[in-house]
């Protein structure tokens, strides 16, 4: 597996949203990736990465993508697909570029679960280890978290010590791709970094992408069982 850049970036702030509860953070990606025009500067691809492209508005886009905001200075690694046992591995490669590309600091966007209806207001959570954005975090109206188990890529950035990191947590309710706690998250990562995008059609978009995950999680589960089913096959 190997990451593929086309394009040289200098100081950028990286925006990493991997598959979790909800979809929360492919989501706010796609979303994010779409208002502030972001173009395509790489992918990943090898072993593991599903053999499958997403279409949207016409254009291609791969289940692992690296898009670049230029005017913003955002590198945005965004995930339509999670590869199980890659985890470490793809921390690994978002830790790299963040050393070559000498990054300011990692967003890491992610969901926590919470059982029970849906309030009328969305909740947000964060973690960071820059004691001096604390308190910009907590004006944003976020909560600490301070208690739960956070898995996955966020998990291995979490337990790194050589990066700045920021996680935003959005509350979700189901397992099902969320685009109200995807709302909540990118209107907090809005002020965070001083975006200053339009976020009132956000959650319009975010439930038409919504539909679209649904079809992609389908699709992806059939070929990874197709791949499976195949490997068994020739073990056996």
């Amino acid at each position: 597996m190997e990451l593929i850049l086309n394009q040289n970036v200098k100081n950028p702030t990286i925006i990493e949203g991997f598959p979790g509860i909800g979809l929360v953070g492919t989501i706010a990606t796609e979303f994010l990736i779409d208002s502030l025009k972001a173009k395509e500067i790489g992918y990943i691809r090898g072993e593991g990465v599903p053999p499958m492209i997403a279409l949207h508005n016409s254009k291609i886009s791969k289940p692992m993508g690296v898009y670049y905001a230029e005017k913003q200075n955002l590198l945005i690694f965004h995930f339509i697909s999670s590869i199980p046992s890659k985890e470490w591995r793809l921390a690994e490669m978002i830790k790299e570029v963040y050393s070559k590309t000498k990054a300011k600091e990692i967003v890491s966007l992610e969901s926590v679960g919470v059982p029970g209806a849906i309030d009328s207001k969305s909740e947000n959570y964060y973690y960071t280890d820059v004691k001096k954005n604390e308190s910009k975090l907590i004006n944003l109206g976020a909560k600490r978290l301070e208690n739960g188990i956070v898995m996955g890529i966020t998990s291995i950035l979490m337990s790194s010590k050589d990066i700045n990191l920021t996680c935003l947590f959005g509350v979700t309710h189901t397992k099902l791709p969320d685009s109200k706690a995807a709302a909540g998250i990118l209107e907090a990562l809005n002020s965070y970094l001083n975006l200053k995008i339009d976020t009132k059609p956000l959650i319009k978009s975010a439930q038409e992408f919504e539909k679209k995950l649904k079809s992609l999680i389908a699709s992806s589960k059939e070929v990874q069982k197709k791949s499976n089913d195949n490997n068994l096959s020739y073990l056996g």
